[in-house]
């Protein structure tokens, strides 16, 4: 087992690497770009690390055909220009109703312009047929091999690139993540994180990446404690573990005669508890204004607010109008005339028109509409006039 050398390659800026063996007649560095052999074809990729690494007899890796020259560089920049018209052409194809839902994210060819690799995403298409695809879409490329390669959605949402789901100005999977690893709930139950979707999805619909940043590091530090609902023996008492704190290395436990209290590892393992120490005292800064500079304001005797004749509401565009008098006025003597008994006596019109007012219904002609009435000691149903 020999010790060869190898690079990384990179086919995209933020790309998964391929390994590949350099030649001893090739001499590359960190950020040049190299012509290698992949499975799509000839590819130009970046060099995006180096090492010396011991390979196994059944171990086969692709050697570098050789440093990519000046016209290498610009050849690559046409290229580029005719994948973006490639997806602009798919993208057009894909407007018919038969593909609708199928979206077009990106377009790929070989260094040698023979192959063409369309990556699309149709997630929520079912009945899309592949092949139907590329034989109705393969006359738009002549000359070149048409290939479908389904892009997931955390492809697609690393592809499309902008803010997180945190608010982070890139993304994660756009900024450094070279390649998806693995996301489990079980990471965000570790981590004591809200199991709400909207906490722990990002905007791909699936699990965080970030879920995974830590997950070691809490998964190490939860073996050095004791587990959820197991009884321990504290310096306070024999108590239950309610809650279990990684980060600060301690756990809540339930102790009958005391309560909750935080308890960490060094005290559980000593069996005496630590004095805590003090919340330290801030001091006043020298510049602070002293306290007979401050003005204190009590806003428990505000009086009401004025009344309506109290408030300035005359008329601002007249101001030479005169203000009303609002002085006392008495009323009118009353010279109606007066009973033999010093009670006020009513005319007699009065009396008749109050008498009609008093009981609207009983001056009615006739029986009320559609009520029984009792004639003669006898029932009988009559009708209301109207």
């Amino acid at each position: 087992m020999s010790e060869q050398k190898l690079i990384g390659v990179q086919f995209k800026p933020v790309g998964k690497s391929y390994h590949f063996l350099l030649p001893e007649d090739v001499d590359v560095q960190i950020g040049e770009y190299v012509i290698v052999n992949t499975a799509r074809g000839k590819q130009i990729g970046k060099v995006s690390s180096s090492m010396v690494k011991p390979l196994e007899q059944d171990q086969e890796v692709q050697s570098v055909e050789r440093k990519a020259t000046p016209r290498d560089l610009i050849l690559r920049d046409m290229i580029k220009e005719k994948e973006a018209e490639a997806v602009e052409k798919a993208r057009v194809f894909l407007n018919k109703p038969e593909y609708e839902g199928v979206k077009a994210l990106d377009a790929e060819y070989s260094f040698d312009s023979a192959r063409l690799t369309l990556f699309l995403t149709y997630d929520d298409v079912p009945n899309f047929n592949m092949r139907t695809f590329i034989r109705d879409a393969a006359p738009m490329f002549p000359d070149t091999r048409l290939e479908i390669r389904q892009v997931g959605p955390r492809d697609m949402a690393k592809e499309v690139s902008g803010l997180g789901a945190c608010g982070i100005e890139k993304r994660c999977c756009s900024r450094f993540l070279t390649e998806f690893s693995s996301i489990s709930i079980r990471m965000a139950k570790s981590q004591n994180v809200s199991l709400t979707p909207s906490e722990i999805t990002g905007i791909c619909g699936r699990l965080r990446c970030c879920l995974a940043y830590e997950h070691e590091m809490y998964e190490e530090a939860r073996k050095l404690l004791p587990k959820v609902k197991k009884t321990i023996q504290t310096p306070l008492g024999e108590g239950k573990v309610n809650q279990v704190l990684p980060m600060s290395d301690s756990v809540l436990v339930y102790i009958p005669d005391v309560g909750v209290r935080e308890i960490t590892r060094s005290e559980l393992e000593s069996g005496k508890m630590e004095e805590k120490k003090p919340v330290p005292h801030i001091a006043e800064s020298e510049d602070s204004s002293s306290s007979d500079d401050v003005e204190m304001v009590r806003f428990d005797n505000i009086g009401r607010p004025p009344k309506s004749e109290e408030r300035n509401t005359g008329n601002q565009r007249d101001k030479s109008r005169p203000a009303k008098d609002r002085s006392f006025q008495g009323k009118a003597k009353d010279e109606s005339p007066v009973n033999a008994d010093g009670t006020k006596a009513i005319p007699e019109a009065q009396k008749n028109s109050n008498k009609n007012r008093s009981n609207p219904r009983r001056n009615r002609q006739g029986p009320r509409f559609g009520k029984k009435v009792k004639e003669n000691g006898s029932k009988n149903n009559q009708s209301g006039q109207i």
